[in-house]
């Protein structure tokens, strides 16, 4: 099976379940950038619950960009209050230290385009995965798309769909519950090694 999905910031677990049953994988680079996605964003869990990680790009006058010209506004020190965040959020999780010296890089490197960093993030978390998956590029943009399965509608925020994902052990589930599909880092610190298991239990999300 060939899935048809948009590279995002440290993806969630809807992403991952999606990719990971796929014999290969397409990226979709060919659209158009839209705010409140995915995109330039992922959710963590914090002390207060469900956590924002937003990646400030920096918007020209044009009525469309498309999403691989878009450039990360990196006079934000944004990287340092993302490692703070995720230090806040899981320094006291299973693994976090397992995985920190491999992660931390990606908060001390700069790069202007957020289609590029995207990709970087995704392969280093395959790297703590041990997964290896089989990708390519799209080369044109297509709104329908043949012969593969269409998960670009996972991209957006703010149209979710309530995934049904199995439970596992968070850091404040005690205060607020377990939260599903956050962020594949969420899964990643608390899980380590058994994330990919568990990636691969649960069923593909339905639009």
């Amino acid at each position: 099976m060939t899935v048809l999905i948009h590279p995002t910031y440290f993806p969630n677990i809807a992403h991952f379940v999606a990719m990971v049953k796929a014999n290969h994988i397409q990226f979709e680079v060919e659209d158009n950038f839209l705010k409140q996605t995915y995109r330039n964003r992922t959710y963590i869990y914090g002390a207060n619950g469900k956590l924002a990680l937003h990646i400030p790009v920096i918007h020209t006058q044009k009525n469309r960009q498309k999403y691989k010209d878009v450039k990360i506004f990196n006079a934000e020190n944004w990287q340092v209050t993302h490692w703070k965040s995720l230090l806040s959020a899981y320094r006291t999780s299973p693994f976090f230290e397992y995985y920190e010296d491999e992660l931390f890089p990606l908060f001390n490197c700069k790069m202007d385009y957020i289609l590029d960093f995207n990709l970087k993030c995704f392969e280093v978390i395959c790297e703590c995965l041990q997964l290896e998956l089989n990708t390519s590029k799209s080369q044109t943009f297509n709104k329908s798309v043949e012969n593969c399965e269409d998960f670009r509608y996972l991209v957006n925020a703010k149209k979710e769909q309530q995934q049904s994902f199995d439970a596992y052990t968070q850091v404040f589930d005690n205060k607020h519950g377990f939260i599903p599909n956050l962020s594949i880092l969420d899964l990643l610190f608390n899980e380590g090694p058994n994330a990919l298991n568990y990636l691969e239990s649960q069923v593909i999300p339905a639009q």
